[in-house]
C-alpha cells in the first residue's frame, strides 16, 4: 500500500467480493460503492437510512439504521453473501460538546460506536461462513487528538474496539482493518475551514489496504504526523495540537 493520497491499485482487487456500505448515500460511503465496482466487486449493497436509486444492477440498496438492532438483523439476513464489511455510517453534529446535551452524547456514541459494532456482530456468521472476508472500521484522527467532543471520543472507543475485534475474529478468518483519517471533503465537515482530503483518495487508499491485507490505513498526511509523535510526552505533544485546534472550538 502506498503511504500517499494516490491509490496504489493498478486493475482489480476485489474481483468476485460482495461488499456492503453502511451510511452509503454520500462522502465516503458513496465512494465506497463506486470504487468497489471499478475494483471488480460483483456486488455492492448501499445502505442508508433512506436508500437512493444508484441506476445501476450491480448496486443493491437497502434501507438499514445501525442503531437499531432489529434493523441490522434483517439487514445481515438479506445479505447473505456479503464477504467485505465497510463500517462508514456515522454522525459528528455541528455543536458537538463534551457539556453539552446528554441526550446528544447517546445518539453519538450509539451511531458511532455501538453502532459498527452491532453491524459487525451480525455480520460475524456471514462473512466467517463466506471466507476471504474483511470488516473496515473507518476510526478518524479524532481518536488522537485533545478536542473536547463526543465525536472524537466515540472514535477513540471504536479505535480501540476494532484491535480488539481483529484479535477476537482471526480465528474465523476475517480481516479487521482501521481506517485513520483526518478531516475529509464531505458535507460533515463544511463548517471547518482547514485543509481536507479528497474522499477518493481516502477511499483508494482503504481499498489499497483491503487488497494488502494490513491492520491499518493511516489515510493523510496529517493523521501520519499525528500518529507519529504518539510516543512522544504529553507535554511536548499535546500543547501543539491544542494550539492547531482550539479555534475551531473557541
Amino acid at each position: 500500500m502506498q503511504n500517499n493520497e494516490q491509490s496504489g491499485a493498478d486493475g482489480p482487487s476485489l474481483e468476485g467480493h460482495n461488499v456492503l456500505v453502511t451510511g452509503a448515500n454520500g462522502g465516503l460511503g458513496e465512494q465506497f460503492v463506486r470504487q468497489a465496482l471499478e475494483r471488480g466487486a460483483a456486488k455492492v449493497y448501499a445502505t442508508a437510512r433512506t436508500p437512493r436509486d444508484w441506476s445501476d444492477a450491480r448496486i443493491h440498496p437497502l434501507k438499514l439504521d445501525i442503531t437499531d438492532p432489529e434493523s441490522v438483523s434483517q439487514t445481515a439476513a438479506v445479505a447473505s453473501d456479503v464477504t467485505i464489511l465497510i463500517n462508514n455510517a456515522g454522525i459528528a453534529p455541528a455543536a458537538d460538546s463534551l457539556f453539552g446535551s446528554e441526550d446528544e452524547a447517546r445518539l453519538i456514541i450509539e451511531t458511532n460506536y455501538f453502532g459498527p459494532l452491532r453491524v459487525a456482530k451480525a455480520f460475524t456468521p456471514v462473512l466467517a461462513a463466506n471466507g476471504n472476508a474483511t470488516i473496515l472500521n473507518i476510526v478518524s484522527l479524532a481518536a488522537w487528538l485533545p478536542l473536547p467532543t463526543v465525536y472524537a471520543a466515540s472514535k477513540a472507543a471504536l479505535g480501540s474496539a476494532t484491535n480488539g475485534l481483529r484479535m477476537k475474529l482471526e480465528g474465523q478468518g476475517i480481516k479487521v482493518i482501521s481506517l485513520y483519517v483526518g478531516v475529509v471533503d464531505t458535507p460533515m465537515t463544511v463548517q471547518y475551514d482547514i485543509p481536507k482530503a479528497s474522499p477518493a483518495s481516502i477511499v483508494a487508499q482503504a481499498y489499497d489496504g483491503i487488497e494488502a491485507g494490513v491492520f491499518e490505513v493511516i489515510a493523510d498526511d496529517l493523521t501520519r504526523q499525528v500518529k507519529s509523535g504518539l510516543g512522544t510526552a504529553a507535554e511536548k505533544f499535546l500543547p501543539p495540537l491544542h494550539e492547531m485546534f482550539r479555534p475551531l472550538f473557541s
